[in-house]
């Protein structure tokens, strides 16, 4: 009886040790055609992953678990706190992915933040409120009136992310459609 016991112990030890085993495995990343039309040829390096530091406005390129590339952002116009219901123009906080993207007329570039996760559904169904959607990094306007390094240091949007348009362009060739996105307050 006893050996079933130790022999219990040890596979439920060697189990919960695998959970926390990190495999890296370091190889050069092909170049990846996504499925969209609209989209471009994802090049260079493999980005796993998009960190956004919401109060130092900054949007950075996550490659092996190291930054690779860091860009200025522009927040909704009520920046601080996370995002609750449509229309209080904040940018949301949590974990999302970039599902697709789309050739804007009003903003360039666009990608898709797949805002409301399930938890921000839940906390808006709680208070009564709609959630709201349509949440995307996108590029700032081509107008003559108002060029493009006036919308550069403002918090201008109605709770997406903005970008410079050639730092879009960037993001935009780099990374894939399902990256993890990660906004921090």
């Amino acid at each position: 009886m006893r050996w079933l016991l130790a022999l219990f112990c040890l596979s439920v030890a060697s189990v919960s040790h695998a959970a926390f085993t990190e495999t890296i495995i370091r190889k050069p990343q092909p170049v990846v055609q996504p499925v969209s039309p609209a989209s471009a040829v994802v090049q260079g390096p493999l980005i796993d992953k998009v960190l956004v530091l919401k109060s130092e406005r900054r949007l950075q390129l996550i490659s092996r678990g190291e930054p690779l590339k860091t860009y200025r952002i522009s927040l909704g116009k009520q920046p601080k706190g996370a995002k609750v219901r449509e229309g209080d123009k904040k940018t949301p906080e949590g974990l999302y992915w970039l599902d697709w993207r789309k050739v804007s007329d009003r903003y360039n570039l666009a990608m898709h933040i797949s805002y409301p996760n399930i938890s921000d559904a839940a906390k808006a169904r709680r208070e009564g409120v709609d959630a709201g959607g349509m949440i995307m990094i996108h590029g700032t306007p081509i107008n003559e009136e108002y060029p493009e390094w006036y919308f550069h240091t403002l918090d201008w949007t109605e709770g997406c992310i903005a970008m410079r348009n050639d730092d879009m362009r960037e993001v935009w060739s780099m990374v894939k459609d399902g990256t993890l996105i990660e906004i921090r307050p």
